[in-house]
């Protein structure tokens, strides 16, 4: 986990990032629509620059123990979640428990969804303590209109980072935009530096 101070700064930074409203309502948003996921045939898949590709069943993921955290999230169209509870784990735990090898070459990766939605990442970012594969939030089982039943979670970065229905991680050399990213939207997405747009 990033470092928070008791006045809810982290990282030296305010908590709130610039330009963002506080809300207490989580809004869906979307390009596409929700998708059916049937748990029982979903497989997580990891491949490219790995030393073999990986597959993990549903039931091989969300298998105790799940870790809990309190993060918040901030959407590029101006809001500002703080403070749920986010239940799944850290994406580098489940590389580990997977098996999966990334070779050195892996500086990038592409999350992939159901949909055929993509985002990419810095690795340094996706294997950050607070990166997450979620499937609760609040204490229940993430909705599909929120990304059910696995999200991304990138609480350093604007939210449409955190991918919903994710069904793997390919890992690249070179940077390469995602959906937002190839409509304009920015390659890395700080929310503190208002990296909104490209």
């Amino acid at each position: 986990m990033l470092p928070r101070s008791p006045d809810g700064e982290r990282s030296g930074r305010a908590r709130v990032p610039p330009g963002q409203k506080v809300t207490t309502t989580f809004y869906t948003l979307t390009a596409e629509p929700v998708p059916p996921v049937d748990t029982a045939s979903l497989r997580i898949r990891f491949w490219g620059e790995v030393a073999a590709p990986v597959e993990i069943t549903w039931s091989e993921l969300t298998a105790p123990p799940i870790v809990t955290v309190s993060a918040d999230f901030h959407c590029v169209t101006g809001w500002s979640l703080l403070g749920t509870a986010w239940g799944g784990a850290c994406v580098a735990d489940v590389l580990r428990k997977a098996g999966v090898k990334l070779r050195d070459s892996a500086r990038f990766a592409m999350v992939h969804a159901v949909t055929g939605f993509t985002t990419n990442l810095p690795v340094d970012v996706l294997l950050a303590g607070d990166t997450m594969l979620v499937w609760e939030w609040n204490g229940k089982p993430l909705s599909p209109e929120h990304g059910g039943p696995l999200r991304l979670l990138v609480p350093s970065l604007y939210a449409w980072k955190s991918a919903k229905w994710v069904s793997g991680i390919e890992f690249m050399h070179d940077d390469q935009p995602g959906f937002w990213e190839s409509r304009g939207y920015h390659m890395h997405g700080d929310p503190w530096d208002e990296e909104r747009y490209s």
